[in-house]
């Protein structure tokens, strides 16, 4: 038989039951800095000097695909910033919740601009492609003039970033634009 801490260990390696939470010493990250903005201002971290290549990632704190596929954003934005890439959130939460998405973002790892959209929807959705209907989650590659390279409309995966995103960062003749 197995001792009672190995078998906890086993029991929540195989998803029997729930890890426990953190003890209260360990202190939460600390929020992100979120601003309330519309297209204009949210268009203008998208093509401010000094990226590669841009991603914006739209997405809410109530989404759960949002929310799944944070990780690969994460991982893929810490393992490329690096090389010029940039990383914008907007969130479509209600503006006041703002403190709820700069937490959302910290204990995801995320340190890049984040905004929640105000303003309509149509001039947003137009803002980022005008293909896009508003569905979230929605992620859009932007080279660094802010130019629109690609659009992933739906959860967005570590190796279909890879793909087009490692292209734009590693084209020899791309240098992060300057004003």
């Amino acid at each position: 038989m197995l001792p009672a801490v190995a078998a906890a260990r086993f029991a929540v390696a195989a998803g029997l039951l729930a890890a426990q939470p953190a003890p209260a010493s360990v202190p939460a990250p600390a929020p992100v800095a979120v601003t309330v903005a519309g297209p204009a201002a949210i268009l203008d971290a998208v093509k401010a000097p000094g990226a590669t290549a841009v991603l914006v990632n739209v997405w809410a704190t109530w989404c759960e695909p949002c929310r799944e596929e944070m990780p690969d954003l994460v991982r893929f934005y810490r393992e490329h910033r690096g090389k010029g890439l940039r990383l914008v959130t907007v969130s479509v939460d209600d503006e006041d919740q703002a403190a709820t998405v700069g937490r959302v973002l910290a204990s995801a790892g995320l340190d890049g601009k984040a905004f929640i959209k105000t303003g309509g929807d149509a001039a947003f959705i137009d803002s980022l492609d005008p293909k896009w209907r508003g569905a979230i989650p929605a992620t859009f590659l932007f080279d660094g003039k802010g130019t629109r390279r690609h659009s992933w409309l739906g959860a967005v995966t570590y190796q279909a970033l890879r793909s087009r995103v490692g292209e734009l960062l590693s084209a020899p003749d791309k240098k992060p634009s300057k004003k």
